[in-house]
């Protein structure tokens, strides 16, 4: 565990993608198996105990120190893992430290009787608090230490001087601990098999464009324009019977979505947006966001909520027909195999995203600042292929581009905040704002509207971090209320992608993708915006 936990805390102490990238590569080389690949698979989310539960861990610490003593450290630091780590009553005559590999065959094995034992154990055995942290981590599997599942499989592929691409195309037919991955990638053996039924094929992504420098050298005539619809990138595939659908990180959401996993008759793979789909005289129609998230992430799936809520692909591109891999082929051309694939399967589920003629750019630009009326409303900008591109993985210069809407804008002022995770444990980073309305009696009173923890910089974190502890008036557990009154308090400025009705709110609204855009250290909290201009900005969005 003593070389995993260094991982980990270094990981978390580094803000550098490239060092962190250098970090795990280093690790994998320098790790024997299985350790290396029980890493790797813990950095891509790929392991998991489900008999290992937060409340087990409180359990076991609750039984050797005063319960109120471990609350009030756990409110001060934020952090389960890293409160247990710094506070855990150590009994001596422990066995040695555990090697990562006898955690994690422990762990799969064990039923819940049995984890509260192991935890105590461990943690006895476990000399300094940086791998009692790590420990607890992996159990809870809440690394939170800046790193992507793609950027350690880059670092993977980087130890066998192989495109990541290839290391994610034959992910699906890997098991952990990988140790026939590492063999190809270190030239003991032959390159995995990347041939198995109903494989995620790596997403092709696109640049956001640079309006200033990209419109003036590139031509019109070499791009196609389509709506970027608000939803989920996934990839339907069904291939020798076996149908899968993929976010286009590869995490396998079929059992989520098994109305959607059935929606093609033949073999094919099909690259689009997941979305709420409703069948109209005039073909489909595209619900809001938060429709979609109404089916997002459940365990049970029942026929009511698949009714209330049907699911399709509205379809972009085509990877795969039959048994012939099309990605080879130019943009012009899968989407002429597209046309044909989708109309053949006549799915209620599966539909095409129609292109969007233009000949110039400021055509274009006109077309992406004002819709026609429909489902447009619910696209979040548009994007522009390359007739001649073919469809590479990652996120190539040139051949994709993504030109997404101006944002919205309100001032809004800051009513919670509660401490962040991670490295920002330490921090309140997670802030809960509101705005005005007015009672009946003509009283101002804040609602929330929103909730946003990025947008700012490490040094703005620690001047906001300040006033939330210089202006708490209550605490619940670990949230702050914060000192919010027409004359004294902080306002955000802050930016939201559009806006949707939304019964769980007590405003009877909800942001899309909230973020701070900017700390209003120089407005009184009087002057921020009221929630009437905000049903202003809804009503004119639904007429769109």
């Amino acid at each position: 565990m003593r070389a995993f936990a260094e991982l980990l805390d270094r990981l978390s102490l580094t803000s550098s993608r490239n060092a962190k990238l250098t970090l795990v590569r280093d690790h994998l080389r320098e790790t024997p198996d299985p350790d290396r690949g029980w890493a790797l698979a813990a950095l891509t989310g790929d392991l998991s105990f489900h008999a290992a539960k937060p409340n087990f861990i409180r359990k076991a610490v609750e039984a050797r120190m005063d319960p109120q003593l471990f609350w009030w450290s756990y409110d001060y630091v934020g952090d389960l893992a890293e409160t247990v780590a710094l506070v855990w009553p150590r009994r001596p005559g422990a066995n040695r430290e555990p090697e990562l590999a006898e955690v994690v065959e422990a762990l799969r094995t064990a039923n819940r009787a049995e984890v509260q034992r192991l935890i105590e154990g461990w943690l006895d055995a476990m000399q300094e608090p940086r791998e009692r942290w790590a420990l607890l981590k992996l159990m809870t599997g809440a690394l939170r230490v800046g790193l992507s599942a793609r950027l350690a499989k880059q670092a993977a592929a980087d130890l066998g001087g192989v495109d990541v691409a290839e290391v994610e195309e034959l992910w699906h037919a890997l098991h952990p601990p990988y140790e026939d991955l590492f063999a190809w990638l270190e030239g003991r053996s032959e390159k995995p098999s990347a041939e198995h039924p109903g494989r995620f094929r790596p997403a092709m992504l696109a640049q956001a464009i640079d309006e200033a420098v990209d419109f003036a050298r590139l031509d019109p005539a070499d791009y196609s324009a389509e709506w970027k619809w608000d939803g989920i990138r996934v990839q339907l595939v069904r291939e020798a019977g076996v149908r899968r659908l993929y976010t286009r990180t590869g995490d396998d959401i079929s059992r989520t979505f098994p109305d959607v996993v059935d929606a093609l008759f033949e073999d094919g793979v099909v690259d689009g947006e997941l979305l709420i789909l409703r069948r109209g005289p005039n073909g489909n129609s595209v619900a809001s966001f938060a429709e979609l998230q109404q089916r997002l992430n459940r365990k049970v799936v029942d026929a009511k909520l698949m009714a209330k809520y049907p699911a399709g692909v509205r379809a972009y591109d085509l990877l795969a027909e039959g048994q012939e891999d099309l990605r080879a082929l130019t943009f012009a051309e899968r989407r002429k195999r597209l046309e044909a694939f989708v109309e053949r399967q006549a799915s209620p589920r599966v539909d095409l995203s129609p292109l969007q003629p233009f000949e110039s750019w400021p055509e274009l630009a006109g077309l992406r600042a004002d819709p026609p009326p429909g489902d447009p409303q619910i696209a979040e900008g548009v994007m522009l292929k390359r007739w001649d591109s073919i469809y590479e993985a990652g996120r190539p210069k040139g051949p994709w581009f993504k030109w997404k809407r101006d944002p919205y804008l309100v001032d809004a002022v800051l009513m919670y905040a509660q401490r962040g995770h991670g490295k920002r444990s330490s921090f309140y980073s997670d802030y809960t704002f509101g705005v005005w309305t007015e009672s009946e009696d003509g009283r101002r009173a804040l609602t929330p509207v929103g909730k946003a923890y990025f947008g700012f910089t490490d040094e703005e974190l620690k001047q906001i971090d300040k006033f939330v502890r210089d202006n708490t008036t209550e605490r619940f557990g670990p949230v702050r209320a914060v000192r919010a009154e027409p004359h004294a308090g902080l306002v955000f400025e802050v930016a939201f992608e559009g806006l949707q009705r939304s019964g769980r709110h007590r405003s009877g609204v909800a942001m899309r993708f909230p973020r701070i855009s900017r700390i209003r250290w120089d407005k009184p909290p009087a002057e921020a915006d009221e929630l009437a201009t905000l049903e202003r900005m809804l009503a004119q969005m639904e007429t769109q």
